[in-house]
């Protein structure tokens, strides 16, 4: 008996075969050829995975697709789409946000959840968000002066 699952992705209805309890992060890579969502450490503590599942930020190396019937996800390729999105896009660019870029599409990813939700979050509220993800480059500063830049944009109404 095979087990088909139905989510919205990226906007687009998207069904998937045979997929049970594989991990969301695996699907979008070998299956959906969607590549900008990246394994860094599998148990949840890198932060590199990151997607936005029914607008909160979920670690996809753990989540099994069994848990995504109905779900709403959107992964990294869909930011240029949303207007909140280009906005963290265009933030990261202005301010040379990242070196390496492997953890940037799960700090993109959060970051799009809280600003979904939360059009002007404080320093803090930021910070505190970040704290989930491992960034090896030391690019921590440009990194947080570009949410701190969108999430300004985006308070205007960007």
């Amino acid at each position: 008996m095979s087990l088909s699952i139905s989510f919205q992705l990226n906007g687009l209805v998207t069904r998937v075969d045979d997929a049970g309890d594989e991990p969301l992060l695996f699907v979008l890579r070998n299956r959906l050829d969607l590549k900008a969502t990246h394994f860094g450490c599998g148990r949840e503590q890198c932060g590199a995975c990151v997607v936005s599942v029914d607008g909160q930020a979920r670690y996809s190396c753990s989540l099994p697709m069994s848990a995504l019937a109905g779900a709403d996800v959107t992964t990294p390729e869909a930011l240029g789409d949303d207007p909140i999105g280009l906005a963290l896009l265009e933030a990261f660019k202005v301010e040379g946000a990242g070196q390496c870029g492997y953890c940037i599409s799960g700090i993109l990813m959060r970051i799009y959840a809280l600003l979904k939700v939360e059009r002007r979050p404080s320093r803090e509220t930021i910070v505190a968000a970040l704290d989930k993800h491992l960034c090896r480059c030391g690019a921590h500063g440009s990194i947080l002066r570009a949410v701190e830049r969108a999430a300004a944009n985006v308070g205007e109404g960007v």
